[in-house]
């Protein structure tokens, strides 16, 4: 498998129709049960490392209901995948059935903080309800995002850059480790000098 060649540990294949939509959108589309499972289990075939880590997402809450994308992860499951993921769950009852029905099986989720159709609970509480792997893919994005509306509304105003909501120059070297990047720079570059020097000499010996 062309995933396992580059380093990676596991992978998540989805029933979603194209064109794809977060999970917590409405208006997805997912595939028959039956053609997922043949995913899984050429996925499966394909491996050449049992421990690669297969998970199989279902997005067939939204449009089919809470009891169809149970079915389809236990029919996942059959068909090989190591863990189940069913997005877009809609209440924390919901979660609860989710955890009963797959009891020892390794479950995923997915919280979008704001804006999101999943309730957010404490991680413990999530881990006691059975879910092992908590996704919070849009946390970080959404922060960032609101951090740099501020600054550049801040820019707008004529205002400096507030000391309690930025690094400064030495923390962010630190962060990105400028040492380091400078001395692979300067490495190379007194690698380059010294290439040109010994070009000169040459040319000089030959009379050039």
């Amino acid at each position: 498998m062309g995933y396992e060649e580059i380093g990676a540990s596991a992978l998540f294949i989805e029933d979603q129709k194209p064109p794809k939509r977060c999970g917590h959108m409405s208006g997805k589309q997912v595939i028959p049960p039956e053609q997922m499972a043949e995913k899984i289990q050429a996925a499966v075939a394909a491996r050449s490392n049992s421990d690669f880590f297969i998970l199989a997402r279902t997005d067939a809450r939204e449009p089919h209901g809470i009891a169809d994308a149970l079915d389809r992860g236990r029919r996942y499951l059959e068909a090989g995948a190591d863990g189940i993921y069913v997005e877009g769950a809609e209440s924390k009852d919901e979660l609860v059935e989710i955890g009963k029905s797959f009891q020892g099986v390794p479950l995923a989720t997915s919280i979008l903080e704001r804006g999101g159709i999943t309730p957010w609970l404490p991680p413990e509480e999530l881990h006691g309800l059975g879910f092992d792997m908590i996704l919070y893919p849009t946390t970080v994005l959404f922060r960032a995002v609101f951090a740099m509306q501020r600054a550049l509304a801040g820019l707008l105003r004529g205002q400096p850059l507030p000391t309690e909501e930025s690094v400064d120059l030495d923390a962010f070297e630190h962060i990105v480790d400028m040492p380091k990047s400078a001395a692979i720079e300067n490495r190379f570059t007194k690698r380059h000098e010294k290439k040109g020097v010994v070009q000169q000499i040459r040319h000089v010996l030959s009379g050039q």
